[in-house]
């Protein structure tokens, strides 16, 4: 992975010692609220309806086992023993004690880790497929190119004070694991007819209040030129960006009332502007630059022998707790004798994302032991180790197991994807992690998961919607209603290659209905679907949403 030079680790340390003043200042009373508010966020500290909650950088989603034992100790020590791990492949604290928070970000840069530009109208986290350099279906690695984009992103002064945050995601698989088109900015790596590397760049995408999917507004940028074209999109957006009204703030919008093809005019005629400047053209990077970011990178150590061995095949004859494992947390990987290992972070009694410290410290053990001291944080709120040699993965799923995190239900219902809710979140309507738990409880029998099959579930307690729900195959949405909590459903939405927004299925359920809803549409799916090989989502595009409805609401039906 990545290693800090003299001047990243100069930088960051240099920032831990900046925000350590300011809030000194703050605190004695010499700062005032105001000034201060701006300086944390640029620090990832918020104020939540409880305590402060500080958000932690994963670039692409890729965590050292050293990395995650200091999250570990930053959450015994810091914390209340725990953290989470967010949809954009970032941990939250949601415990810290302001006055603490400086301490904590000088134990993260002691491992070449930061808080910096995960808040605030700034580039966020760069986030990819947590896949990245040992998928099958994949082009290129794209982790480089992902680490040269944060490099140009980090404390680049002209886009620190933007209209509004802004999301970079990156793919190069024929699955897009990484949600690109509902970032600001989606990068697709792309080979074309001769052969050569480049990008796709879709633009535009986004959830929240008002969710779209991003336009390809370039459907070939040729690999050099990425870093270039990407400063010309912000500058248009910096220059055009609505700053008057933050709901309105997004690049998504400026695309919307632009039009995807008239921003593509505007963003060309600026990088041919870009591109003419001797600064503009420096960006440019050439296959040396690629391949010294690439050693970065370089695959470990695999065996050779390890296809040849046979006792991951044995133990899936023998045990059939651990082959109900192997089908659903372990993926096959690139290279011949290893295999791809999910964590599940999701299961009876957790929050989804959450991980004590304790577990944090034996994941980091198992990523020493059996994958070569790295693993991988996902879009979905899960953990991979991404090179277990398959002699190993029983031994792996047995250490998982002792800790609760052998659930084996990834892409399944109860694989949800989930934000805090109101269970922290100042934002929030309604709670989310409360429900989570109730359909957990539902669906608790993991044969009956299995029969029903692959369903992405996804819930968000407001309409900032970072739980993603408008683009879960079910979404749930909480509202508030004269201070009650109710809950909003959608159908047939997707955040992968044929991205598409959910559709609401009519007036919201109680808290006490919530489950119940979510039982019927199952039960619709399971009655209608053409064998067990039709997913949720093609069976409800092909019947519609007609069916679903009126198992949802017979009484309205009825009538």
């Amino acid at each position: 992975m990545y290693q800090y030079d003299q001047y990243d680790q100069r930088l960051v340390d240099q920032r831990v010692a900046q925000f350590r003043d300011q809030t000194r200042r703050f605190l004695d009373g010499q700062l005032p609220e105001e000034e201060y508010r701006a300086l944390r966020l640029r620090n990832g500290l918020y104020i939540q309806r409880f305590a402060p909650m500080l958000r932690i950088a994963i670039p692409y989603g890729l965590l050292a086992s050293r990395q995650l034992r200091m999250l570990a100790h930053i959450a015994r020590t810091y914390d209340k023993g725990y953290g989470h791990f967010t949809t954009r492949q970032n941990m939250q604290f949601n415990w810290p004690r302001l006055e603490d928070v400086p301490d904590i970000l000088a134990d993260l840069a002691s491992v070449q880790m930061h808080a910096i530009q995960t808040s605030g109208n700034c580039i966020r986290n760069i986030t990819a497929d947590h896949l990245a350099g040992v998928a099958a279906d994949e082009l290129v690695d794209p982790r480089p190119y992902c680490e040269l984009t944060r490099q140009w992103a980090t404390f680049h002064p002209e886009f620190n004070w933007l209209p509004r945050k802004f999301k970079i995601a990156f793919s190069s698989s024929t699955t897009d694991r990484a949600a690109t088109r509902v970032h600001d900015i989606g990068v697709h790596i792309v080979r074309n007819a001769a052969g050569e590397l480049g990008y796709t760049i879709y633009v535009g995408g986004g959830l929240g209040r008002m969710p779209m999917i991003g336009h390809a507004i370039r459907e070939f940028l040729p690999q050099a030129q990425l870093l270039s074209y990407l400063d010309a999109v912000l500058r248009v957006y910096n220059r055009l960006g609505r700053r008057d009204n933050m709901h309105r703030a997004r690049i998504k919008i400026l695309v919307k009332d632009l039009g995807p093809q008239r921003f593509a005019e505007l963003v060309e005629a600026e990088w041919a502007q870009v591109r003419a400047t001797a600064d503009g053209a420096a960006l440019d990077f050439g296959d040396a630059d690629l391949q010294r970011m690439a050693t970065h990178f370089d695959a470990p150590a695999y065996r050779t022998e390890a296809a040849a061995d046979r006792r991951y095949e044995s133990a899936i004859a023998g045990d059939s707790a651990f082959a109900a494992f192997a089908r659903r947390n372990v993926r096959e990987h690139r290279v011949p004798g290893y295999k791809i290992v999910f964590v599940s972070l999701k299961g009876p009694g957790i929050a989804p994302g959450d991980i004590t410290a304790e577990q944090m410290d034996r994941v980091a053990e198992l990523a020493d032991r059996y994958s070569f001291g790295e693993l991988r944080a996902t879009h979905d709120q899960n953990l991979v180790l991404a090179d277990v040699a398959q002699e190993d993965v029983h031994a792996v799923w047995s250490a998982l197991r002792e800790i609760g995190l052998a659930t084996p239900n990834i892409g399944l219902l109860t694989d949800m994807i989930c934000c805090p809710g109101l269970d922290f979140c100042a934002l929030a309507n309604a709670g989310s992690i409360g429900v989570a738990q109730d359909i957990n409880d539902r669906f608790d029998s993991l044969d009956h998961l299995y029969d029903i099959g692959e369903i992405k579930l996804k819930m968000s307690g407001c309409m900032n919607g970072c739980g993603h729900h408008t683009v879960g195959h079910i979404g749930i949405l909480g509202v508030d209603k004269k201070g009650e909590e109710w809950y909003q459903v959608t159908l047939g939405g997707s955040a992968e290659n044929d991205a598409t927004l959910g559709d609401r299925t009519g007036p919201s359920f109680s808290r006490d209905e919530i489950a119940d809803a979510v039982q019927r549409i199952v039960e619709v799916y399971l009655e209608q679907r053409r064998d067990e090989d039709e997913s949720f989502l093609a069976c409800y595009r092909r019947i519609g949403m007609a069916p679903f409805k009126a198992h949802l609401y017979p009484t309205e039906v009825a009538a």
